[in-house]
């Protein structure tokens, strides 16, 4: 687990910007083995005693990278409509895995999750982070009487984004407007027709 930190400012943000900006760099050109604390302190241009003292192993440098990630991660959108909303987070997400760097980014993330135990748990937090930020858009519509109360708003979000993932991830194709567009509405529609409803527990059959 990465070390507690304190919220940097002046010198001490710097360097973890470098730092930070450095790893994930590495992590894009070489993947997971080829890094290491020297050499993302040769990269970011800091002593290596400062990165061994800050953080002391890679995975603690990669947990970091990822909560910067959520620190820097852009705002919901709020339009009042559910179909809106899911737009704007699918359209956010296509420029995510789109952007030159940012896409390539989260590629070698997932890529070194799959042998780092540390590294997968970071990004789970991540997307759960974010999960948990768009989530007010499905809840909003439940209280206006868009969807069916049980609507598990979670799993909503992640059918806006699950599809644009895989065609990055399994295809090597960039998601487009279009395939943002269809993403958010199907989301939608299927949320309309019941289908993201939240499973029920066994103690609540057996009390039902």
């Amino acid at each position: 687990m990465a070390p507690e930190m304190s919220r940097p400012g002046g010198r001490t943000a710097r360097v973890r910007a470098a730092v930070l900006a450095a790893a994930g760099d590495a992590l894009i050109e070489l993947g997971l083995p080829g890094l290491d604390l020297a050499g993302l302190a040769r990269r970011a241009g800091v002593g290596k005693t400062t990165v061994y003292r800050r953080w002391g192993t890679v995975a603690a440098v990669l947990e970091d990278l990822v909560s910067d990630m959520v620190e820097t991660s852009a705002p919901r959108a709020d339009t009042g409509d559910l179909d809106d909303d899911l737009l704007a987070n699918a359209g956010l997400v296509r420029s995510t895995l789109t952007d030159p760097r940012q896409g390539r980014l989260l590629t070698a993330l997932i890529c070194a999750a799959v042998d780092d135990a540390g590294t997968a748990r970071a990004l789970r937090r991540f997307y759960d982070a974010r999960t948990a930020v768009w989530e007010p858009c499905v809840t909003d519509a439940v209280a206006r009487g868009d969807l069916p109360a049980d609507t598990d708003a979670a799993a909503v979000v992640r059918a806006v984004s699950a599809p644009l993932y895989h065609q990055l991830l399994t295809r090597g194709e960039q998601p487009g407007v279009a395939d943002a567009r269809r993403a958010a509405l199907v989301a939608a529609a299927a949320a309309r027709a019941g289908a993201f409803a939240a499973p029920v527990s066994a103690g609540a059959r057996r009390t039902s």
